[in-house]
């Protein structure tokens, strides 16, 4: 019976488009080469974002000010910043009041080459990240860079990285708020290297496994508990 749920498992993998964020592997040789899912380009007007239910991409609303996202930017799938993601921000920042949001990880992954459009997955290697707190609630944004990139491929750690590259992406996400009156719940208390943003993904993905569990052994349970009740 095990083999022949397994074997419905993987037809299903093969028939239906996976969740983004359920359905698809953080990457084996994560955390330093990671798979991002890419809900934001630069080009893009509109500010969109998961549906976490049905995995679609939605509309959340209009780019409101002038300046653009700086990177693509998307989230790590089976993240989840949950307590073991906010312990360590407020280990970090020496603070004991700090929460998870309750959202996958965020990532920022920097290329010379233009994307055209969202939902895409893409391969990127983890340089560092951002200690982002946003009303309370830790909201890390890990930077990246795309495998392969020509202008940054061989980067190795955000220190690496030009400087005036890392302030636009920090820029970014400390005024982007600003027309809502949110900037002033919005703070980056560290810049950190690439050893740091693999804790932070390590805890994210423990989170998620906390939370949600490992989603292939569930859905096997789910068929033995279905076929085992009739």
């Amino acid at each position: 019976m095990k083999a022949e749920v397994k074997k419905i498992i993987e037809l299903m993998s093969k028939n239906f488009v996976a969740h983004p964020w359920h359905g698809v592997e953080i990457g084996e040789k994560a955390p330093a080469i990671v798979n991002a899912y890419i809900e934001i380009v630069p080009s893009d007007s509109i500010k969109y974002e998961i549906d976490k239910e049905s995995g679609l991409i939605m509309v959340d609303r209009p780019q409101k000010l002038s300046n653009h996202m700086p990177c693509m930017y998307g989230f790590l799938p089976k993240t989840l910043c949950d307590q073991s993601v906010a312990e360590f921000a407020n280990s970090k920042t020496n603070r004991t009041d700090i929460t998870g949001d309750m959202d996958p990880l965020d990532i920022c992954v920097l290329s010379e080459r233009e994307f055209s459009h969202v939902n895409i997955l893409c391969e990127a290697k983890v340089i560092g990240g951002f200690r982002m707190i946003d009303g309370g609630e830790a909201d890390d944004k890990i930077i990246a860079v795309l495998k392969g990139d020509q202008a940054y491929g061989l980067i190795e750690d955000i220190s690496e990285m030009p400087k005036l590259v890392i302030d636009r992406v920090r820029h970014f996400f400390l005024t982007y708020k600003d027309l809502d009156g949110g900037a002033k719940n919005v703070e980056v208390t560290h810049v950190y290297g690439k050893e740091e943003a693999f804790e932070v993904i390590k805890r994210a993905t423990m989170d998620y496994t906390n939370k949600y569990g490992n989603m292939s052994e569930n859905l096997a349970e789910a068929l033995l508990s279905a076929v085992s009740a009739k």
